[in-house]
C-alpha cells in the first residue's frame, strides 16, 4: 500500500501562537519544523527553520481557509 502524500502549510514568522494552537487542536495535523530558504537583503541563501502544519490534502485545504480567516480577524482586515 502506497503512503498518502502529506502537505505543509508554513506559518509565517509572527503568526500568533493562539492561531497555531487552535489549528493543531481543531484539525488532524502534525506540527513540524521545516527549513525554508530565504532570499532578501543580505540573507541570500540562508535557511530558517519555520513551523508548519502537516496533513492530508483535503485537511490542509480546510486548514488554509481557517488560517486565512483567523489571521484576517486578528489583524482586523475585513477584505
Amino acid at each position: 500500500m502506497e503512503d498518502e502524500q502529506l502537505y505543509d502549510l508554513v506559518f509565517p514568522p509572527g503568526t500568533p501562537r493562539t492561531i497555531i494552537r487552535e489549528i493543531i487542536n481543531k484539525f488532524d495535523v502534525e506540527l513540524v519544523d521545516r527549513g525554508e530558504p530565504i532570499s532578501f537583503a543580505n540573507m541570500e541563501g540562508d535557511v530558517r527553520n519555520l513551523i508548519a502544519a502537516r496533513g492530508k490534502k483535503e485537511t490542509m485545504i480546510e486548514v488554509e481557509k481557517f488560517f486565512r480567516a483567523q489571521l484576517q480577524e486578528f489583524i482586523g482586515d475585513s477584505s
